[in-house]
């Protein structure tokens, strides 16, 4: 898991502060539209790298994913299964929680060098081409459900993003070291 400064921050973080939506919302519901996701999303992007510019902005956006995934997978995902049986666990909620739909596209289970792709992400799909990878929170939430799994660290790089003419985001795992 990732290192900080305080660790009383670390600490505090977890599916817990979410609180009870179903009961928050019992009008309005669970989900909300993804046009509300991306502008939040977006927004607090484009502020972060006016005030401390892209590259860190980014690697806080990895920072916030790995938190993220690895708090979604302690709440959604069973980590004592064998890998097919956790990857077909993880397509179904991640598809069942309209994130996305998931697809292993090959895996070196040796090596730990996978290749993910994401349909239909939250974060992309459907945007304007740009020439320039959005999905940087995408990445560090893949690395934190896999290190919820595997209990080891991983580099996610997204290689492939529908604002970068794919059809797809697409993932490449390896694990660090």
């Amino acid at each position: 898991m990732y290192k900080y400064k305080d660790k009383n921050v670390q600490d505090s973080f977890g599916w817990s502060v979410l609180g009870d939506v179903k009961d928050g919302r019992n009008n309005l519901g669970e989900y909300m539209s993804v046009y509300t996701y991306r502008l939040f999303q977006f927004a607090t992007k484009n502020v972060l790298i006016e005030e401390i510019g892209a590259e860190k902005a980014i690697e806080i956006f990895r920072k916030s994913g790995y938190l993220g995934g690895y708090a979604f997978a302690e709440e959604f995902l069973d980590k004592d299964q064998d890998f097919n049986q956790f990857v077909a666990q993880l397509q179904a909620v991640m598809k069942e929680q309209l994130i996305g739909i998931v697809k292993l596209e090959s895996a070196d289970l040796e090596k730990m060098h996978l290749i993910l792709a994401v349909a239909e992400d939250l974060d992309c799909s459907g945007l304007p081409v740009t020439d320039e990878s959005v999905c940087d929170y995408d990445e560090g939430f893949i690395a934190g459900i896999l290190a919820y799994y595997t209990g080891k660290e991983f580099d996610v790089r997204e290689i492939d993003c529908w604002a970068t003419g794919g059809r797809v985001c697409r993932f490449d795992v390896q694990l660090k070291g």
